[in-house]
């Protein structure tokens, strides 16, 4: 059984189609990047799989469910603004957070030494553990993204869905996270589902992608997908990739409209 499966599925909001006919298989262990233009619906994705929007046709499973059922073994960790300096609330803190809090689902009933084992645990997972007991606006992009992604692995879960966690870090730092996630997806088998802008820093991380564009989507691996020919064929519309001196992709031709223009991928 997939982790995700979706089926010729389809999402309209407010009368519009945002995407439709999307098949799409995420397996335990794998690290998939979500790509594509703004305004594509890969966030749209996410909130599909996580029941908060409904499809318009096709089907979904998550987990073996239907989307929603099963949340609370769903780690999620949506787009964050800049957090400021003067936050004094400190890493660990926020961990624990991840367990007693309800996001999604009910409280597990931890207590005590359990949970904070639980916390330690999480962030050794994760490499946080040094800087943990320091408040969060004095850390800093790349052990925030670190402190936050302890917080959605705390209660375990079977799926990671992250949302832009690599939005606002230097190179080094995305690299450096995108090679965590994938040791911990690896590492506890994990399926992950990670939305990015650019995948250029964390290709060498990647098992596949999705590229979600032209209101449908492709998946396979990076070197199916980010091709002249498959762009050419969502969009509907000549689309270029061309290949720079240092490996580098970059993806020229892309409309205006509805989307952005200037994507470039690695």
């Amino acid at each position: 059984m997939s982790v995700v499966e979706l089926e010729r599925a389809a999402v309209r909001l407010g009368g519009t189609t945002i995407w439709q006919d999307v098949t799409l298989a995420v397996e335990a262990g794998e690290l998939v990047a979500i790509l594509g233009p703004n305004g594509a619906g890969k966030s749209t994705l996410l909130k599909a799989l996580l029941g908060l929007l409904p499809l318009a046709a096709g089907s979904a499973k998550v987990l073996g469910r239907p989307p929603g059922e099963l949340n609370a073994d769903i780690g999620y960790l949506p787009q964050r603004h800049a957090i400021d300096a003067s936050l004094r609330i400190r890493g660990v803190d926020l961990v624990r957070l991840g367990l007693d809090g309800a996001r999604w689902g009910l409280p597990l009933p931890f207590r005590g030494r359990e949970a904070a084992a639980r916390v330690t645990e999480t962030l050794e997972l994760v490499d946080a553990s040094a800087y943990a007991t320091r408040p969060l606006g004095e850390l800093s992009g790349g052990e925030q993204q670190r402190i936050l992604l302890a917080q959605a692995l705390v209660q375990r879960p079977r799926l990671l869905m992250l949302d832009e966690p690599l939005d606002s870090l230097d190179l080094p730092s995305q690299a450096s996270i995108a090679e965590l996630v994938r040791r911990v997806a690896r590492q506890e088998g994990i399926a992950v589902l990670l939305v990015v802008h650019d995948v250029n820093p964390i290709l060498g991380f990647l098992d596949r992608v999705v590229y979600v564009a032209g209101r449908t989507a492709v998946a396979g691996t990076p070197d199916e997908v980010i091709t002249s020919e498959t762009l050419s064929r969502l969009y509907g519309t000549p689309i270029e990739v061309l290949e720079a001196s240092d490996g580098r992709r970059v993806v020229v031709g892309i409309p205006e409209a509805p989307f952005h223009h200037g994507h470039r991928h690695d």
